[in-house]
């Protein structure tokens, strides 16, 4: 619970004086409000459900005038509105170690962490604070997590790399050695049934701030930067780089080698060669294999036309 002069200091917000003391007690949709959820409203339409609503306040725009709730208004309503939401419905399980957790001696665990039911953690592994490790997460030796970071249930960190030399006269498959480490920065988010595999020789890097999802996989080498999101079923070759800012929509593949720029968006399916590089910030690539979204719509757009032809 919180009055709506706190929430308005967490996010930023303008809010009239005389609302300053209204009582919230949790975040809605319109149709689940009641008097003591907050809601948002994005625009003038989504601003007049917002106020037909039960919910107690709204957040919305800056040019939104109060009528019968209380309104804080803010630049980016949607954006305050997850801020406030973290605020009043902390979704975080107790601090300290499962009792059927197994945990290597040795392991670093910073202070407010929770390690959940199963989790396995191996030797040479360290925690920062505040982090949330699901139920049955493992945790491979010589990883190491930031603070703040969030682990989802069934994902594994750190696990040998796919990566092998072939005896060519033999025809056999020797692993090449897998002995390096992953590092998880802070504020990191990882989905469930996610695996990252650690550095060959060296690291697997995950920048901070950056959120995967659901059965993402990332292989050895690779280095993913600052507050890059990842949807799910993507998959990243060893060796690759994607850089700060980038945003892989769903089931994504990227080779080994290649490279993602800074703040590049790729839509969902999308396929990166190995080896190949695709760059400029806030441009969309689409296709396999992955180019401008214009390119791709024109070459769709021929094959089209082709079709009807035949």
């Amino acid at each position: 619970m919180a009055k709506l002069k706190e929430i308005a200091e967490w996010v930023g917000a303008e809010l009239d004086a005389r609302d300053a003391e209204v009582e919230i007690t949790s975040v809605a949709s319109f149709a689940r409000a009641t008097a003591g959820s907050l809601v948002f409203a994005e625009n003038a339409e989504a601003l007049a459900a917002a106020m037909a609503s039960a919910a107690g306040a709204v957040i919305g725009p800056l040019s939104s005038e109060s009528g019968d709730k209380p309104v804080l208004r803010v630049k980016h309503p949607k954006l305050a509105f997850a801020r406030a939401a973290a605020r009043l419905n902390p979704q975080r399980a107790p601090a300290g170690v499962h009792p059927t957790a197994v945990v290597a001696p040795g392991v670093k665990i910073g202070s407010g962490t929770s390690v959940g039911p199963y989790a396995v953690i191996g030797i040479n592994v360290s925690i920062g604070e505040n982090c949330q490790i699901m139920p049955h997460v493992t945790i491979y030796p010589n990883t190491t997590l930031g603070n703040n970071v969030t682990v989802h249930a069934g994902a594994v960190l750190g696990a040998t790399g796919f990566g092998y030399v072939r005896d060519a006269e033999m025809g056999e498959y020797v692993i090449f050695p897998q002995q390096g480490y992953l590092v998880i920065e802070d504020n990191v988010e990882i989905g469930a049934h996610t695996t990252i595999d650690r550095g060959a020789l060296e690291e697997t890097r995950i920048g901070a701030g950056s959120k995967l999802d659901n059965l993402v996989h990332i292989g050895h080498n690779c280095r993913i930067g600052r507050n890059v999101v990842i949807a799910a079923q993507t998959g990243i070759s060893g060796s690759s780089v994607v850089e700060d800012g980038a945003v892989l929509g769903g089931q994504v593949g990227i080779g080994e080698h290649a490279t993602v720029g800074t703040g590049v968006i790729l839509g969902g399916g999308a396929g990166v060669l190995s080896g190949k590089k695709v760059r400029g910030p806030g441009q969309v690539f689409w296709g396999r294999p992955a180019r401008p979204l214009k390119e791709y719509l024109k070459d769709l757009a021929a094959l089209t036309r082709l079709r009807k032809h035949d």
